[in-house]
């Protein structure tokens, strides 16, 4: 029966061309536009999410000033705080200083190239879970060795293998590159990370940061911590609020640290000193943007169907006068209108798919349609089912509605003014 019901389906599409064209394209375009806007919301919300191993236990170490009696709060703290959390608070496994990423200049022989990286702690690799392609992740215990991006160790050494070879840094000192990784995703607050040096190399190297190694009142670094199984970061961010005040002469902006999570980073800012939605706002506002267009598209598809009506009135009749029941009318409908999302839902891929490289511009991603992800077509043919549903639940109850002796004697008017009783066979 269902198989009949989809041969009927098709030669009613293939009867009506224009008609099934416009109706499939228009929901195709509805569909894609909120197939784009959920690839944007997925990628805001796993954001940061490249670390799956340690996430909840991964934050950066923020801070709260006080600027005429407002409240502003920061990323960048003092170097010695580091020290202070690692000796005196046995909360934190881990605590990473990092400078803030930089440009310089790589060469290997007469190649040079302009990149940016960050010079970190050696437990850096190690919290972040960095996915070694070569080398080890303990390399930065070696002060004069660096590990590389995959795409920063290709564009450098032109596929060959770079480990144990020398790579010069703004033509002042050698570093010997001690494992290669898998680069930072785009959607990562880490993604301009192209090398990682150590950071006893760094304050060796930088005037600036070797001068403030002990200063408290000077703010240019980040500071990443990794919280110890069963600790949360409101009772770890308790503990280090008033490091500052603790070391005496406290300054008059007042500042006060905390933890906040990594996977908090991007999508919730702080305002007057208080957690607010910021980005995750705009994940709802699209979302709903994405629903409401979706709506749109449906709404159509009910219209263009319910204005065909008329037409497909005799059909209804003669079906109705040869036994035909009132739910098996409603499942046709609802076939159509099934097949209609379907042949819409495999042109939206195709629309999105070759739309995707202007909106990645426009909105400086890197998305893709995830056509490995079992959960992208669960979702997809799901989310096609039910706009299907939606769409040709209003039609296939209007349709399946018209009484057959008015339709065959010819009194039926379809439309605004007709009169259609609720009553059927």
């Amino acid at each position: 029966m269902f198989r009949n019901y989809l041969k009927v389906a098709w030669r009613n599409l293939l009867k009506s061309k224009l008609y099934s064209t416009i109706n499939i394209a228009g929901l195709a375009t509805g569909m894609a536009v909120a197939m784009l806007i959920g690839l944007w919301i997925y990628d805001e919300l796993s954001f940061d999410r490249h670390n799956t191993e340690n996430l909840d236990r991964i934050g950066q170490v923020l801070q709260n000033v006080n600027f005429g009696g407002t409240t502003d709060t920061y990323g960048i703290v003092p170097i010695p705080l580091a020290k202070d959390m690692h000796d005196n608070y046995p909360d934190f496994q881990y605590v990473c200083r990092s400078s803030q990423s930089k440009a310089q200049v790589l060469a290997i022989g007469d190649k040079l190239i302009s990149n940016t990286g960050a010079y970190v702690d050696p437990d850096f690799p190690k919290m972040m879970t960095l996915k070694m392609l070569m080398g080890s992740r303990d390399g930065l215990k070696n002060m004069h060795a660096v590990l590389l991006s995959e795409s920063l160790a290709k564009t450098l050494f032109d596929g060959e293998d770079p480990v144990g070879k020398t790579v010069k840094f703004d033509n002042n000192y050698g570093l010997t590159v001690a494992g290669v990784y898998e680069d930072f995703q785009k959607n990562s607050s880490f993604n301009d990370y192209h090398f990682i040096g150590a950071w006893d190399q760094w304050a060796a190297y930088s005037d600036d940061t070797k001068n403030n190694l002990d200063a408290w009142d000077s703010n240019s670094w980040q500071i990443f911590a990794q919280l110890k199984p069963g600790v949360a970061f409101a009772v770890a961010s308790a503990k280090i609020r008033m490091a500052r005040e603790r070391q005496g002469n406290y300054p008059k902006y007042k500042p006060q640290f905390f933890v906040q999570p990594l996977s908090r980073l991007h999508l919730y800012q702080y305002k007057n000193g208080v957690e607010t939605g910021s980005m995750i706002n705009f994940v709802w506002l699209f979302g709903i943007i994405g629903v409401f267009v979706l709506l749109l598209a449906c709404i159509n598809f009910m219209n263009l169907s319910t204005a065909r009506s008329e037409r497909r009135a005799r059909e209804v009749g003669i079906r109705k006068a040869i036994g035909s029941v009132r739910r098996q009318l409603v499942f046709q409908f609802l076939c159509e209108s099934l097949l209609v999302a379907m042949l819409a839902f495999g042109l939206s891929l195709l629309l999105a798919q070759s739309s995707l490289p202007f909106f990645n511009s426009l909105s400086d991603k890197a998305m893709a349609v995830l056509w490995k992800s079992p959960l992208f077509w669960g979702l997809g043919l799901g989310f096609s089912l039910l706009t299907g549903l939606v769409a040709g639940s209003y039609p296939a109850l209007y349709l399946s509605s018209f009484r057959p002796v008015k339709v065959l004697k010819g009194t039926f008017r379809a439309g605004r003014f007709a009169s259609v009783p609720g009553g059927c066979w």
